[in-house]
């Protein structure tokens, strides 16, 4: 096998390759990540968690400003590129800085030793991706196999590779003032070529995130969606729930619940059978955790788990409590782990309950809002959210943003494309619609996640069927009268606030923004944006 595969990766010019793991066991990757010959980042450090940490220096998130995305034929018309109007992070590249950044990977990558994982994206077999990870550093490869779909034996017999990651993280390019980039570091993208390459990022979220932007250009083109969300179900796989939300508003912390099982914590596609995983593990923050605060999530920390700059007390014993390394200390870790989860499918039937996660750091919004389905299509659209700390390089304090779809940065079609996708699916399965704020309240104090908790619960259990609401000036959100009659100082916002005075110039100003957001979207020639402007929130 491992001839096959040098002689497949001579045609992508990696050559003259040392000597290669092909789909290494975890055993053979811990002897190699922990070689005595290893230097810097490339070494991983045993912890009291019978786990390996690794750092990542100073890219210990994703770096969108050095994204690019090959411009071509094929995708001039239907990537979302980056304009002075509508700024994302779809960076075009000409074919030949796109040759340039290549051939700077493939020389860091021939005569080495090299590691090779074959892997699934997506596990629906109708649907999924097989994809061919290439790198020199052993840990990297960890963290492939513990995110993605391992091929059984037979498949992998048959594999053939419809998507390249070259992962040169050692690799440099001096001349990117010459080609008009942002930096010396690259993570680029050719969808002609099906091709991504990485170069002076050691961030194993560059290789995750980069496949979810494939499956997010790929999928919503045969009327899929691709979702940034977590996902649980019952034990049959019925009654499942879906959590969208950007990093830090709890997808992963809220779907991890002791009385459902797991679909999948981070990405997904709703096909025509149902729900479906991208990924074959989970990546969780690790920022204060405790087995109190996330008990399903410290239990994964074990053997074969791969903690990312998490600091090291004497001894090698895990701290979690200390972030002087980065808010965004992560755990990837085989969804084996986790013991209540969907076995063997990682799929669910469809949605009964669809939850917008926001964590607002205006205090405005109600911990529980019921949306009706054109609501949910704009809140979906404006996926607004406080970010947080250290999930972007250079982001050193909370900020309040809009994410469109929850997820802008991962986006490579137009938002729009995923909103009549989900739109779709939404008239045709009718689930019941929430927005969730677990951000902080008008005194500034962070919503109680054992409250949150409940109401999820509530939710996944169909015991909010109420018929009469609060209605939330401003943004016609509606509160089940319900809830409030148990804890009212919890659950309406403006009693949180000094009077109702100082809740209404903060719901003001949130609601200039939120208008202000979707000004952009009326640039787009679409029907579907002409229908839900209208509801949104409103001075």
């Amino acid at each position: 096998m491992s001839a096959f595969i040098i002689k497949n990766l001579s045609r992508i010019n990696i050559k003259n390759i040392n000597s290669i793991f092909y789909n290494p066991t975890y055993e053979d990757l811990l002897k190699e990540e922990t070689l005595e010959s290893l230097e810097g980042y490339e070494k991983s450090y045993k912890t009291n968690f019978d786990c390996q940490n690794v750092y990542t220096g100073k890219f210990t998130g994703r770096s969108p400003k050095d994204k690019y995305i090959v411009k071509d034929e094929h995708t001039v018309n239907t990537l979302w590129w980056n304009t002075k109007e509508y700024p994302n992070d779809n960076k075009p590249i000409s074919q030949k800085i796109w040759d340039n950044l290549k051939q700077i990977t493939e020389k860091q990558l021939s005569n080495k030793k090299i590691y090779v994982l074959d892997m699934f994206c997506g596990a629906n077999v109708k649907t999924r991706f097989s994809i061919r990870f290439v790198t020199e550093v052993a840990w990297q490869a960890h963290f492939v196999k513990n995110m993605f779909i391992e091929p059984s034996k037979d498949e992998l017999e048959n594999f053939h590779p419809d998507f390249h990651v070259l992962n040169s993280s050692k690799a440099t390019n001096k001349n990117w003032q010459n080609d008009g980039l942002n930096s010396e570091n690259y993570v680029a993208f050719n969808f002609s070529e099906k091709m991504q390459i990485i170069g002076g990022s050691w961030y194993g979220g560059e290789m995750k995130k980069g496949i979810f932007g494939l499956m997010n250009y790929i999928l919503p083109q045969k009327k899929i969606a691709s979702m940034h969300c977590s996902a649980n179900a019952d034990l049959n796989g019925k009654n499942s729930t879906i959590f969208f939300g950007l990093s830090g508003t709890g997808k992963t912390t809220l779907s991890n619940d002791p009385n459902r099982y797991l679909v999948g914590d981070d990405e997904h596609g709703w096909d025509s059978n149902g729900i479906f995983n991208f990924e074959g593990g989970c990546y969780a923050k690790t920022s204060k955790l405790t087995s109190k605060s996330e008990p399903m999530i410290f239990d994964a920390i074990k053997e074969n788990a791969l903690l990312e700059n998490v600091k090291l007390l004497e001894g090698n014993h895990v701290n979690f409590d200390d972030t002087s390394l980065t808010e965004n200390g992560r755990v990837s870790y085989p969804i084996s782990h986790i013991e209540k989860r969907i076995k063997n499918k990682s799929v669910a039937d469809h949605p009964s309950n669809i939850i917008f996660l926001s964590a607002d750091a205006t205090g405005v919004l109600p911990p529980i809002s019921c949306l009706s389905y054109e609501q949910a299509i704009y809140y979906y659209l404006s996926g607004y959210t406080s970010k947080a700390i250290g999930t972007e390089i250079g982001l050193t304090e909370t900020q309040a943003t809009f994410s469109s779809c929850f997820g802008s940065a991962f986006l490579t079609l137009h938002p729009v494309k995923y909103a009549e996708v989900l739109e779709n699916k939404i008239i045709e399965h009718k689930p019941k619609i929430y927005l969730i704020n677990t951000g902080w309240n008008g005194r500034k104090e962070r919503l109680d996640l054992g409250k949150t908790r409940n109401i999820i619960s509530l939710i996944n259990f169909g015991k909010i069927q109420d018929k009469n609401f609060f209605e939330i000036p401003y943004f016609n959100l509606k509160i089940p009268n319900s809830l409030l009659k148990e804890d009212t100082d919890f659950y309406n916002p403006i009693r949180s606030f000094k009077d109702d005075k100082s809740w209404r110039a903060n719901a003001l100003d949130l609601t200039k923004k939120f208008n202000h957001n979707f000004e952009k979207f009326k640039l787009i020639k679409s029907n579907l944006i002409n229908r839900y402007n209208a509801f949104g929130p409103k001075i």
